[in-house]
């Protein structure tokens, strides 16, 4: 065998290199033991044409490295057809991760690939992968499926498939350094990779490393994220504030009460702040107005994050027919989320813990002047320097295969065999967390001995190892020593790990009027497993941070798919190519049993110039180990059980066949009293899930006129609709859809007890989501002749939404921003490039159309009504029900100059958001007062340098 490349193979990648279009879709994952076919995202036929029945847009390395970035993760979010997914300024909720949602039918529904092979999914055990986990340096290029593929690749490629293609076949050595940062001086990134390789008559191989560091910015360095909410100063702040918020219990404390109530050091009632120097006793009243915390500053607006990375490819050829090829990756990423100081709120403190609720600051604390029990606590300890989330995730990924070809029949046939494995490994470290247990002993009575140490408990029962926290004496009052004791370091551990045999085999089998009738037909056996390990103290919810217990899962899977082309006409009147495209895969589950989808596609070119295509896919969604085996915490959610007759119960206005299903789960006739408006429920995994199913439609045409040279458009519509979606329901959700609708799997997850009222209720996924979504791509290319100015070339690819409902109400979202979930209508890129001899120069505009949101009634309270652009307010100034606020468009305008030195280098200067366009404003989302999906405000300065040996 001859791993060099035919005539033919080399103009499809010189194809590939000069034009990012959905009609020039790239080549497959490894090496191929074909000369002469290769495979296109999409399909596992091996084939010489390029064209399929299915839009594919592809970016190559060129492309990636012009728009300035060091994640792979920033360039694909940047893709007109994704929506909104987790990424890096993502802080508080944020976990170092990015990822891509296509469709913005989120990230659980885009399968992501790696050389045409699934990569593992991320650590948080729900399906969804890090794309932060591939290796940046690795990228040879990037090709998005923009259809359904369940048929070709399984579960979870319901919106599409994200196929990242790795270098290969390298012969020489180069190295990258790539350094920049903000115009404000902070968010530094800089990136190093070097690469060798060498190519002979039959063994290949590549080694490369990379290194990459991204700096963070924070919060309070901008002016959009200095504070709370934009535009509100800091009345919006917090009122557990680093001096604290106290009240003193006049009476008997128990859990979250007094029995007489709660005073000043006055004696009147309400709640008392330190201050030094304001009295002698250094107390004051507490006022919202005048105390209220600014806590905005003390978080990371973008987090850092630090990723080291090696990679490498080699291919053997055994004989002139069978070749062994493998490829293996590793990277490292070091990340953290940093947030404001942890809230210490314990006894009658708003929000205080099941377990926080029974500390008080005892009356017999050295650091307790009054004599009486501070009953309300809440103290912001700022120093501990912030709450900071550290993670720390190994990747590991191989590829190995056995892939060669042979002849039959006078028919060539094409075949491989082998092993895919990928494993995260994570370890997670979280400082500035207080230990519920060690706060009750810190806070109880204490004293001090002979020696004048401070100790706890009382003189004939001491703590040992104790130390008596202050929290009454204002900020600096709680020492390293009490931090020592009443803090805790937690350490998480999470594992995901995938395995993977496939065995694959494609070929021709008759000859028809068109062409020959190509197939692809394979074996996949798969297992994932996965685990969350969470900190003893925090499984055990002793912390005052978020409680949840271990999670642990796996499941396995058979599959068989069989693929068909059939090529019925070519070179005949209005038909100079139709093509018929079949594919079908079996899936059997050792969790929910089995599932068949099916594919159909077409492509036709009634004239040379014209092809005309289109698509019809069955698809699916397993559920995940999240989803399946997540563990179960404790909420207390108030619920009104329709069953009962009190707490807004609605026994008397049931139907009888409602009332009977109460009756069926033990209610009494009548109805039963419920007691308490919080009902005890438990949020958790649920095991009788069953996989989201879909059905995905595509009709589009490509016109490459040849009256103009160098120039293709494309337009493609589409059309997904998912059914049997999981969803994470509320326990009044649940409740409601079993006693009111008779949803069996609503029913199953709760009990009663004798009197008929709720035991136990586990708030966990359904199958009763119900999504449609709709839009159209259009994508323009046109690379002009070329002029004494140079060469010029343009490419527009445009993402335009019609229609987005859920749960078929008939509301369409598009144009509507709910936190955490951006519905544009229109998505736009356009990128021109310019060159002449070693010199050239790109321009990148980025557009995101406005949006809409519902005005926060709550800014009433704070007289900010007016902040919505279109506040309906009644006459006392109250904003109204139907006020909305515009989300105003945004354009990202990215440049960039470069120049070949004769050396054989390559550098380039670029700005990013050259025009200091700052985010538009969002009074919903959960902070910063923008949505992570847009940029921040700044421009972003860079330097690429590149070398080639």
């Amino acid at each position: 065998m001859n791993p060099k490349t035919t005539k033919l193979r080399d103009a499809i990648s010189l194809a590939l290199v000069i034009s990012a279009t959905t009609t020039g879709a790239a080549f497959a994952q490894e090496a191929t033991t074909t000369l002469d076919k290769v495979e296109v995202t999409g399909s596992r036929i091996k084939r010489t044409d390029v064209e399929t029945s299915q839009p594919v847009f592809s970016l190559t390395r060129e492309d990636i490295q012009a728009q300035g970035l060091t994640s792979i993760g920033d360039v694909i979010q940047n893709l007109t057809s994704n929506g909104t997914a987790l990424n890096t300024t993502y802080n508080n909720g944020g976990n170092g991760e990015t990822r891509v949602s296509l469709r913005n039918l989120g990230s659980n529904r885009t399968l992501v690939l790696v050389n045409g092979r699934r990569w593992v999914a991320g650590t948080g055990l729900g399906g969804a992968t890090d794309l932060n986990t591939i290796p940046t340096a690795a990228v040879e290029r990037i090709e998005v499926l923009k259809d359904g593929a369940s048929a070709i690749y399984g579960s979870d490629a319901i919106a599409g498939v994200v196929n990242v293609i790795l270098r290969t076949d390298f012969d020489g050595a180069e190295a990258n350094a790539y350094y920049g940062q903000f115009s404000q001086g902070d968010g530094a990134k800089e990136s190093y990779d070097i690469t060798i390789g060498s190519s002979g008559e039959r063994f290949s191989a590549m080694f490369g490393a990379g290194y990459v560091k991204e700096d963070p910015v924070m919060a309070g360095d901008r002016e959009i994220s200095a504070v709370p909410v934009f535009g509100t100063g800091v009345s919006l702040g917090s009122t557990t504030t680093p001096n604290g918020r106290f009240a003193l219990c006049s009476g008997t404390f128990s859990p979250g009460a007094c029995s007489v109530g709660e005073t000043r050091p006055n004696g009147t009632a309400g709640q008392f702040t330190y201050e030094p120097g304001s009295t002698p006793a250094n107390w004051r009243n507490f006022s919202v107005a005048n105390d209220i915390y600014n806590f905005a500053p003390d978080n990371y607006l973008v987090t850092p994050q630090e990723r080291k990375s090696i990679f490498g490819q080699a291919s053997f050829d055994i004989t002139d027919n069978v070749r062994f090829t493998t490829t293996a990756t590793y990277n490292n990423r070091r990340s953290e989320q940093l947030l404001a100081a942890m809230p210490i709120v314990l006894g009658t403190g708003p929000g205080a813990g099941v377990q926080a609720r029974t500390i008080s600051i005892s009356p017999n604390s050295i650091y307790n002047p009054f004599g009486q029990t501070v009953s309300r606590i809440q103290r912001r300890a700022v120093e501990t320097g912030g709450r900071s989330f550290n993670q720390n995730v190994d990747t590991f990924g191989f590829v190995g295969a056995l892939e060669g070809n042979f002849e039959f029949a006078d028919r060539y046939f094409s075949w491989d065999v082998g092993y895919s494995y990928g494993r995260n490994d994570q370890n997670d470290t979280t400082n500035g967390l207080f230990n519920i247990l060690a706060l009750r002993n810190a806070l109880g009575p204490s004293f001090r001995d002979a020696a004048g140490v401070a100790r706890c408990g009382t003189v004939g029962n001491v703590i040992e190892g104790c130390v008596p926290l202050n929290l009454l004496g204002g900020v600096g009052s709680i020492t390293p020593d009490m931090l020592a004791y009443s803090t805790f370091v937690a350490h998480d551990e999470y594992q995901y790990t995938m395995k993977q045999w496939f065995a694959n085999l494609s070929g021709e089998i008759v000859e028809l009027p068109g062409g020959m009738l190509a197939f692809a037909a394979g074996l996949e056996h798969r297992s994932e497993s996965g685990y969350d390990s969470p900190d003893a103290l925090i499984n055990s919810g002793n912390t005052t941070g978020n409680a949840r217990t271990a999670t642990a899962g796996s499941y396995k899977l058979d599959e068989a798919y069989l693929e068909l082309s059939a090529p019925l006409l070519r070179d005949v009147f209005l038909a100079r190519e139709l093509e018929l495209s079949l594919a079908t895969r079996y899936s059997d589950y050792d969790t929910f049993g089995d599932t068949l989808n099916s594919k159909f596609g077409f492509k036709w070119k009634p004239i040379e110039d014209l092809l005309v295509r289109g698509s019809w896919a069955e698809g699916f969604r397993a559920p995940s180990i999240s989803e399946l085996y997540s563990g179960v915490a404790d909420s207390f959610a108030s619920i009104s059980d329709p069953c009962s007759t009190t707490f807004g119960g609605r026994y008397n206005v049931l139907t009888a066949e409602q009332r009977a299903r109460c009756t069926a789960q033990g209610v009494p006739a009548g109805g039963y009293d419920q007691g308490n408006s919080q009902i005890r429920i438990s949020v958790g995994g649920n095991p009788n899930l069953l996989p989201e199913t879909s059905t995905s439609k595509t009709l589009g045409l490509v016109w490459s006129p040849s009256f103009i040279s160098g120039f293709d458009v494309s337009l493609d519509w589409w059309n997904i609709t998912i059914e049997n979606g999981i969803i994470t329901r509320s326990g009044q959700f649940i409740l409601d859809s079993c006693i009111e609708e008779g949803n069996p799997l609503a029913c199953s997850l709760y009990t009663r007890s004798s009197t008929g009222a709720i035991d136990n209720l586990l708030s966990s996924g359904l199958n009763s989501a119900e999504i449609e979504a709709e839009g159209y791509d259009l994508t323009l290319n046109y690379r002009l002749p070329d002029t004494r100015f140079g060469s010029f070339s343009f490419s527009w690819d445009n993402t335009y939404y019609s229609s987005y409902e859920e749960d078929r109400n008939g509301d369409n979202l598009v144009g509507e921003y709910f936190d955490g979930s951006n519905n544009w209508r229109i998505r736009s890129n356009l990128l021109a490039r310019w060159e002449q001899g070693d010199w050239g120069a790109t321009y990148a505009a980025r557009y995101y159309s406005r949006q809409e949101e519902t005005c926060p009634f709550y800014y009433n309270d704070y007289g900010f009504g007016e902040l919505c652009s279109d506040a309906i307010v009644d006459g006392d100034g109250l904003v109204q029900e139907g006020s909305q606020n515009k989300i105003g468009a945004a354009t990202y305008h990215d440049i960039s100059v470069y120049w070949k030195a004769p050396w054989n280098a390559k550098i380039t200067l670029g700005v990013n958001n050259a025009f200091d366009k700052t985010p538009p404003t969002s009074y919903v989302t959960f902070a910063n007062t923008f949505d992570p999906s847009y940029d921040i405000n700044g421009r972003f300065i860079y330097m690429q340098y590149n070398q080639k040996f």
